[in-house]
């Protein structure tokens, strides 16, 4: 297993024990606990100009930072995508810049594409044949497409509420595609009985394998170069299972340890209000959340009522000074069609929940105006334009 030279192994978040990753694949063997790739940071000879000396191209240009070489990854050079500056937004929340980080230019349109890369390639590391997950739709299409590039069979297992986009789009790319009824968790357990089932299956699973969040880490690497090595004063993420977020905050202390930077971003979950789970267990003071038990909201990509890493997206708000927002589904859309139709900018419904929760965290005057914001669009709007469409369409549009 080709590695990295600083990738150090596998630290359990939970129980703190270490393993080698030739030999530990998904969850601590002792305690069942989330696998974290962790690095010897001081073998790490990294700074700005070294980074900025090379192609902005790929999430993969920070491979020292990442557990597996670029010349061995599974890409299609995803990542690099743009951060726009959104003046007309700026001007709404009150504070001196809004920019958006748009992750709808990646090869399958979603964020998705930078978990999944880091994954099936650890898939193929490890000698896996077939890839398998349960999703809400883009990690699915993702999960496929990569499968498809690195000769892997994949097994998707999507709740039949997913748009057709990544239906359609798991089949091209010719995954064995399981449409399950009901929502996201009549999925997951159609998954895990077919996981049983088949001991040979790879998960590429949401915190079952260790390296989707080390793969969206990047997106914060990215962003703070794009600022000209300036710290955000905030970030506001699309929250469901919280992967993004997560590697958000692993990203910020590795560079402020690396002496990259100096501060931490506040990072703010933005979530709807039909399944806040992590927005209830922060306004409650709790360090975990209750699973919410019927789940309603339009973004799919957020109807997550029990996410099983939220004592760590919980930290990474706190610790940042960051916060957590809920808003409601007519909102959320609405904040779709005021980016689109101010900005240019076409936001996936379960993203525009990151541009209505700043919208309310100004109105709460959580801003003093001298702030920059940047907003994460996690995907592209036309793989949902019917739900915003239709939003329109409700209004006499």
């Amino acid at each position: 297993m080709e590695t990295t030279d600083a990738f150090a192994g596998l630290e359990c978040v939970d129980c703190e024990a270490t393993y080698d990753p030739a030999d530990a694949t998904h969850r601590c063997p002792d305690c069942g606990g989330i696998l974290d790739p962790s690095y010897e940071y001081d073998a790490i000879d990294l700074d700005r100009d070294t980074l900025e000396s090379r192609p902005f191209d790929s999430m993969w240009r920070y491979e020292e930072l990442l557990p597996f070489p670029r010349e061995t990854a599974v890409t299609m050079d995803e990542g690099a995508t743009p951060l726009v500056e959104c003046p007309a937004l700026a001007d709404e929340l009150g504070v001196e810049r809004v920019l958006l980080k748009d992750e709808g230019r990646n090869p399958t349109g979603t964020f998705k594409d930078r978990g999944q890369t880091v994954a099936v390639t650890a898939a193929k590391h490890h000698g896996a044949t077939d890839v398998a997950l349960a999703s809400a739709g883009n990690a699915g299409q993702a999960a496929a497409a990569y499968a498809g590039r690195a000769g892997l069979e994949s097994h998707v297992y999507l709740p039949s509420r997913s748009s057709f986009t990544n239906k359609a789009m798991v089949n091209v790319h010719g995954g064995d595609m399981n449409v399950v009824g009901g929502r996201i968790g009549d999925a997951g357990a159609a998954y895990e009985e077919a996981l049983a089932e088949h001991d040979d299956w790879y998960p590429v699973q949401t915190f079952v394998t260790p390296y989707r969040h080390e793969g969206k880490k990047t997106m914060l690497y990215e962003l703070i170069e794009q600022l000209e090595w300036t710290v955000p004063d905030a970030i506001c993420y699309p929250t469901g299972g919280g992967v993004g977020l997560v590697g958000l905050y692993k990203a910020a202390t590795e560079f402020r340890d690396l002496g990259l930077i100096d501060d931490l971003p506040g990072l703010y979950a933005a979530q709807a209000s039909g399944c806040a789970p992590i927005v209830e267990a922060y306004e409650d003071g709790r360090d975990e959340h209750d699973p919410v038990e019927n789940p309603d909201t339009i973004c799919g990509g957020l109807e997550i009522p029990d996410p099983g890493a939220s004592p760590w997206v919980l930290e990474a708000i706190r610790e940042t000074d960051g916060g957590a927002v809920a808003t409601d589904d007519p909102d959320i859309l609405e904040a779709a069609v005021q980016v689109a139709q101010h900005e240019g900018l076409e936001m996936v419904p379960s993203s525009a929940a990151a541009a209505s929760g700043a919208w309310e965290l100004a109105d709460r005057g959580e801003f003093d105006g001298d702030e920059t914001v940047v907003i994460l669009n996690t995907g592209s709007g036309n793989k949902e334009a019917d739900v915003v469409r239709s939003h329109l369409m409700g209004q006499g549009i």
